[in-house]
């Protein structure tokens, strides 16, 4: 059985708030605009940011830090389990929660005022002590570091999940490179990375020596509207122009870049492939204003508006999506097939699948699969097609290969609901010919197995036989 991605959060955590409002007069006083408050919002910020958007993506978030003891922490701590995330943060009474206040009139920030933090020796190596004990339940850390004094000794957190064997994601704030030597990867921005390794115009070559000579394995720089640079310690590079289509706000852009990388390699993505899902979920958090949690759902909303049949999803990609999908309540519904040539049995089988739930899941047969199933003539439409042509359906949500024989692994991977198969399988079959691959494992979990109605005069390989049958006759009569 698969499980979502366990995803440790540490660094420094904050409490953004806004003070939206309307200015309609200037103040006698001085020459300011007067704010009128309408309401007050406030939302996770820094490594607590990160931390959520991770969540709300579709993985298992623990978030560490150090607050002070104070409202300002409660709120944060609140705020981050509303997305799921467990918080684990050191208490500081000597301090007080980093925040981050904003005036907002209309859609306009007129200024921010910021309440930092003064984090001591003590709180830190409580943290890292937190810290390194967590390391045995993650498979992926993100270190977001905003230079306000919690990974003031990075080295040591990378050094310590180094040992640990749990790859390590940063956002850098500080200016020294050896500090992240180590990293397998580095997510500055372009302000950040020159800072960092220097101004120039050649920043893949900067990005390439800095790979080398600090052993960090990948480079992914934010570089606005330009998009985002990828720089690999094998050599490769590649750069990937932004998605945005309209920018809004730019507020926690990057905390949702890194989360969005970390979730996707974490889920068995390439670190190029995480790139492509990085730059979408930024995307979307520019488009919305102030710092906004980018969902499973926003990401398949955006995906679903793009040019490609987007509902067509890799294994990895999907389980996130699904397991964001059930902490909403929402029901998985899994069948499976060929459909190597779509007909309307086809489609009135779909459609019952998809009433039974919420989210219907429909599992692909790959080419080789459906060769060893049906004969080395088939199948008569290659994997790729018959996945577009099932995507354009409104019944389905997603379509996922798989190149078993049965999809018995991949049901253990989806976890669905309901099993519903089609055609004359019985949903009491414990075994042979009729029996529904997968129905001991979901029964086992409290699901529920269902055969819906077979459509008699509708078969894939009917007609199959029967166009070729005619392709005869006409053969032999020519």
């Amino acid at each position: 059985m698969t499980r979502s991605a366990r995803i440790l959060v540490v660094g420094d955590v904050m409490l953004d708030r806004y003070l939206l409002g309307e200015v309609t007069r200037i103040s006698p006083e001085a020459p300011v605009p007067v704010l009128r408050t309408v309401r007050e919002e406030t939302r996770p910020g820094g490594a607590a940011n990160v931390a959520a958007n991770v969540a709300a993506m579709g993985a298992h978030c623990t978030l560490l830090g150090v607050v002070g003891a104070d409202a300002a922490a409660d709120e944060v701590v609140r705020l981050v389990a509303a997305h799921g995330v467990q918080a684990a943060l050191v208490a500081d009474p000597a301090q007080a929660t980093t925040q981050k206040t904003r005036l907002v009139a209309g859609t306009q920030q007129i200024v921010r005022f910021d309440t930092d933090a003064t984090v001591s020796d003590l709180a830190r190596a409580e943290l890292l002590a937190r810290y390194t004990a967590a390391l045995a339940e993650a498979d992926l850390v993100i270190l977001s570091d905003y230079a306000k004094g919690s990974l003031t000794e990075v080295a040591a957190f990378i050094a310590a999940a180094n040992a640990a064997g749990v790859r390590t994601l940063v956002d850098p704030k500080q200016t020294d490179p050896a500090r992240y030597a180590g990293a397998f990867l580095l997510k500055p921005n372009r302000r950040e990375f020159e800072l960092l390794f220097g101004t120039g115009a050649d920043i893949a070559g900067r990005a390439a020596a800095a790979l080398a000579q600090h052993h960090i394995g990948h480079l992914v720089v934010t570089l606005g509207a330009d998009g985002m640079l990828l720089a690999s310690a094998d050599g490769t590079s590649a750069q990937v122009p932004t998605e945005a289509q309209e920018v809004f706000d730019v507020s926690g852009a990057g905390d949702t870049v890194i989360a969005a990388l970390a979730l996707a390699i974490a889920g068995g993505a390439t670190v190029a492939e995480a790139v492509t899902s990085a730059n979408l979920a930024a995307s979307i958090a520019v488009s919305h204003a102030g710092t906004y949690v980018v969902t499973a759902r926003d990401m398949a909303a955006r995906l679903a508006r793009g040019a490609e049949p987007t509902k067509v999803m890799a294994e990895a990609a999907l389980l996130p999506l699904l397991e964001a999908a059930r902490r909403r309540g929402r029901k998985i519904v899994f069948t499976n097939g060929c459909f190597d040539i779509l007909h309307p049995g086809h489609v009135r089988m779909l459609a019952a699948c998809r009433r039974l739930g919420d989210v219907l899941v429909l599992g692909l047969n790959e080419d080789a699969s459906v060769s060893r199933q049906k004969g080395p003539s088939r199948p008569i439409n290659r994997f790729e097609d018959r996945a577009e042509v099932l995507a354009g359906l409104a019944s389905v949500d997603y379509v996922v290969g798989f190149g078993e024989d049965t999809p018995a692994r991949l049901i253990e991977a989806v976890q669905p609901d309901v099993l519903a198969k089609g055609g004359d399988y019985s949903a009491e079959s414990a075994s042979g010919p009729n029996a529904i691959v997968g129905a001991d494992f979901v029964r086992a979990r409290g699901g529920q197995v269902v055969a819906v109605n077979f459509h008699q005069g509708y078969s894939s390989t009917r007609i199959i036989e029967a166009s070729r049958n005619a392709n005869t006759t006409e053969t032999l009569s020519a």
